[in-house]
């Protein structure tokens, strides 16, 4: 099943820090054709932060627009992104 309990937003400064959480959890980031990366992170809104401040990477080359997230513990994040990568099977988390 993808993402649970909270829509898409905005990939930008400003949406990120509105709507994505200091927590830990797991988080997708996609462009209007296809799912680019599902990370797991202690701290959504830094991680995702982090992303948007990226250069020259395959993950900015493919222009992400929208990210979407769920907040869980650790150990639960681990096992969540691993379901979500092969259930969404994302450009960046391919081997």
């Amino acid at each position: 099943m993808p993402f649970e309990g909270y829509g898409g937003f905005s990939f930008s400064p400003v949406s990120v820090q509105r709507n994505a959480p200091a927590l830990p959890g797991v988080y997708g980031l996609s462009n209007a054709a296809e799912w680019i990366y599902v990370g797991a992170a202690g701290n959504i809104q830094a991680a995702l932060m982090g992303h948007l401040q990226e250069t020259d990477t395959r993950l900015k080359s493919l222009s992400p627009k929208g990210f979407t997230f769920e907040v869980c513990d650790a150990e639960q994040a681990m096992v969540r992104q691993s379901r979500l990568v092969g259930e969404l099977a994302p450009a960046c988390n391919r081997r």
